[in-house]
C-alpha cells in the first residue's frame, strides 16, 4: 500500500473497540500507508491509540441504547452533532477507506463516510451483532467477523470471517519473564484471573472468598480493575493483584496455566487463539445486551470453554474447575490447537486494501 492511501480508523466507547485496531495501525504504518483515527474525547479511545503516534480527531457521538431512557432524546442531538463534525473530518482528510470496529462513537464516522462515497469496512468481534454494527450495516462496503458463526438479520454487502488481529506482545509473550514478573515458585502453576472492569467486582468477590484454596494448588495472578485492589491482601504470599496491565502483558499471559475470565469476544478469542486452558464466567444479561453467554456458549459447544454462569458461580465451584482444567490442560490445548483461530491482522488488512484499491 502507497502513501497515496489513507485508513482511517474508528471505533470506542470500550477499550474493547479500539485495541483490535491497533495490530491493523501497526500493519498499515508498515506498510507506508497514511493512517488516522476518530473517536470521542471522553472515551479511552485517544489514550490507547496514542502510543501508536497516528494523527487522532474527536468527535461528539451520543450512546445507542437499546432500552427506553430520556437520555436517549439527548443523545438523539448528539449523534447529529456527531455527524456534522465526522462529516467536517473525512471531507478535509478524504480517506481512501474506513475501518470500523463498532461501538457509538463509530456510527457518526460511519454514516459520514458513506455520505462522502468512502468504502466502510466494519467488524464484529461478538457471535451476536452489537446495536452499533447493526445500524452502521447499511453504510458498510463489506463486514469482518470475529467468529464463522456470526450472522446479521439482513445485509447488502459481503461479510467474511478474518478473526480478530491480536497484538504483537501476545504472539511473542515469554512464559519464563511472565514467571519472574509474578515471583511465581517453579512447579507451581499459574492462574490468571481477569476481571476487567465491567462486572468485575462480582468475580473479584468469588476469588477472594475461593483464594486459600487457590493459593493451595498454585499462585493467583489477579487483574482486578481501576481502583479494585483489596490492600488487606497486598502481602498474601502466590497472589499478586494489578488494577490493569499493560506492559508485559503477554509475558503474564503466555505464564498462565489456567486463566478464568469474562467472556468478551476479543478476551474469548486471544485465549483461543493462544491455547490457553480457560474459565469463562460471563455477564449476565442484567449486566449485558447477553453478548457474553451467547458467546460463551458457542465456545462450549465447540469444546474450547468451560463455562459457569455468574448466578452459579461460588468459591467451591471456581477451585473445582480451576482443578479440572488443569489436570485436562493437555487435551483442552489440543482442542484449542484444531480450532485453527490464529492472528486475524493479514486477513482484515487484506479486507481493507481491496476496498482501498476499489476506491482510486
Amino acid at each position: 500500500m502507497s502513501e497515496s492511501q489513507h485508513v482511517l480508523f474508528t471505533g470506542g466507547g470500550s477499550a474493547g473497540h479500539v485495541v483490535p485496531c491497533l495490530p491493523l495501525i501497526r500493519h498499515f504504518q508498515t506498510a507506508g500507508a497514511r493512517v488516522s483515527y476518530i473517536g470521542t474525547a471522553a472515551g479511552p479511545e485517544r489514550a490507547i491509540v496514542a502510543p501508536t503516534g497516528i494523527e487522532f480527531h474527536a468527535v461528539r457521538a451520543g450512546k445507542l441504547r437499546r432500552y427506553w431512557s430520556w437520555r436517549n432524546v439527548a443523545d438523539l442531538w448528539w449523534i447529529a452533532v456527531g455527524l456534522v463534525q465526522a462529516l467536517r473530518v473525512v471531507r478535509r482528510l478524504r480517506p481512501t477507506v474506513v475501518f470500523s470496529k463498532g461501538g457509538f462513537a463509530a456510527f457518526p464516522v460511519v454514516v459520514a463516510a458513506w455520505l462522502m462515497r468512502v468504502p466502510v469496512v466494519a467488524h464484529e468481534s461478538d457471535l451476536t451483532p452489537g446495536l452499533a454494527n447493526r445500524l452502521s450495516l447499511p453504510f458498510a462496503a463489506a463486514v469482518c467477523t470475529t467468529f464463522e458463526g456470526t450472522r446479521f438479520a439482513s445485509r447488502r454487502c459481503p461479510v467474511v470471517h478474518t478473526g480478530t488481529p491480536l497484538r504483537a506482545e501476545l504472539l511473542t509473550g515469554d512464559a519464563a519473564r511472565g514467571r519472574a514478573r509474578l515471583n511465581a515458585p517453579a512447579g507451581r502453576p499459574i492462574v490468571l484471573v481477569v476481571g476487567g472492569s465491567l462486572g468485575a467486582q462480582a468475580l473479584n468477590a468469588v476469588v477472594r472468598d475461593g483464594l486459600p484454596q487457590l493459593l493451595e494448588f498454585g499462585c493467583v495472578a489477579h487483574i482486578c480493575g481501576p481502583e479494585r485492589t483489596d490492600p488487606a491482601l497486598a502481602a498474601t504470599p502466590l497472589y499478586r493483584q494489578f488494577e490493569y496491565v499493560v506492559e508485559g502483558w503477554g509475558d503474564i499471559l503466555a505464564a498462565a496455566d489456567v486463566v478464568i475470565s469474562r467472556a468478551g469476544a476479543n478476551s474469548l478469542y486471544e485465549l483461543v487463539a493462544l491455547r490457553k486452558p480457560h474459565l469463562l464466567v460471563p455477564l449476565s444479561r442484567e449486566a449485558s445486551r447477553g453478548d457474553q453467554l451467547a458467546n460463551a456458549q458457542y465456545a462450549s459447544d465447540r469444546g474450547w470453554s468451560q463455562v459457569i454462569e455468574e448466578h452459579l458461580l461460588d468459591a467451591a465451584r471456581l477451585n473445582s474447575a480451576v482443578v479440572e482444567i488443569y489436570a485436562a490442560r493437555g487435551q483442552i490445548i489440543e482442542r484449542l490447537a484444531k480450532a485453527g483461530l490464529g492472528d486475524g491482522t493479514a486477513p482484515a488488512a487484506a479486507v481493507i486494501q481491496r476496498f482501498a484499491r476499489l476506491a482510486r
